[in-house]
């Protein structure tokens, strides 16, 4: 029977990343719906890493699980690195992205390439059963573009140009933007550190040939 792990979202878009990127762990991995468990954590930490913990731990008091959080954003550096940790909340947490996109796009209005540079920063937090905790990073850099582009990413994605692929994070295909994302670089670094510690084991897809 394999280990449970909750990752603390109800972000459909982000779960099916994390599924990828997770898949040949054995493991299987719920999110807050799948867990029945609902959350009300006030991320009211100073840095990603504090509110990726602060939700992981309000998680964690709710299962035997070992827990997974993250907490994200972009910082743009002309914007004085807003929106910052406070991105899901930008202009309102119901406010749809194609609103915060087309705002952010407006106050940048004039700016050149070259300062238009930004990042997606991630943090992923981890709540060990034992009630350890661990903590890994990811970054992304690239600049902000003129206008939305692509279907495939959600919240800032269709704006986020990356010099590198040549599109926005919104116009990669899966495997191409859970190699170079903040969030898949994280999560990578997370998996690792779980599996070298043996808290997590690879998927065993040998057949077996059994006794001859």
């Amino acid at each position: 029977m394999k280990d449970k792990v909750i990752f603390a979202t109800g972000n459909e878009g982000k779960m099916k990343e994390i599924r990828m990127i997770l898949s040949d762990v054995d493991v299987e991995v719920l999110s807050l719906k799948d867990a029945g468990i609902a959350l009300d954590a006030e991320e009211n930490g100073k840095t990603f890493a504090e509110n990726a913990l602060i939700k992981a731990k309000a998680c964690a008091a709710q299962t035997d699980a070992l827990v997974l959080a993250d907490d994200s954003g972009l910082e743009i550096d002309y914007l004085n690195k807003e929106p910052g940790i406070y991105s899901a909340r930008y202009m309102g947490e119901n406010t749809s992205y194609r609103i915060k996109n087309g705002n952010l796009i407006e106050r940048l209005s004039g700016v050149p390439d070259e300062k238009r540079t930004a990042r997606f920063v991630c943090s992923i937090a981890a709540v060990l059963p034992d009630g350890s905790q661990r903590v890994t990073d990811g970054v992304i850099e690239g600049r902000i573009g003129y206008e939305e582009k692509g279907e495939n990413g959600f919240g800032y994605d269709p704006i986020f140009y990356v010099p590198e692929y040549g599109c926005t994070s919104a116009e990669m295909n899966p495997e191409q933007k859970n190699a170079a994302s903040h969030r898949g670089k994280a999560l990578k670094k997370m998996k690792e550190e779980l599996l070298a510690s043996g808290i997590w084991k690879k998927q065993n897809n040998d057949c077996g040939r059994g006794d001859l």
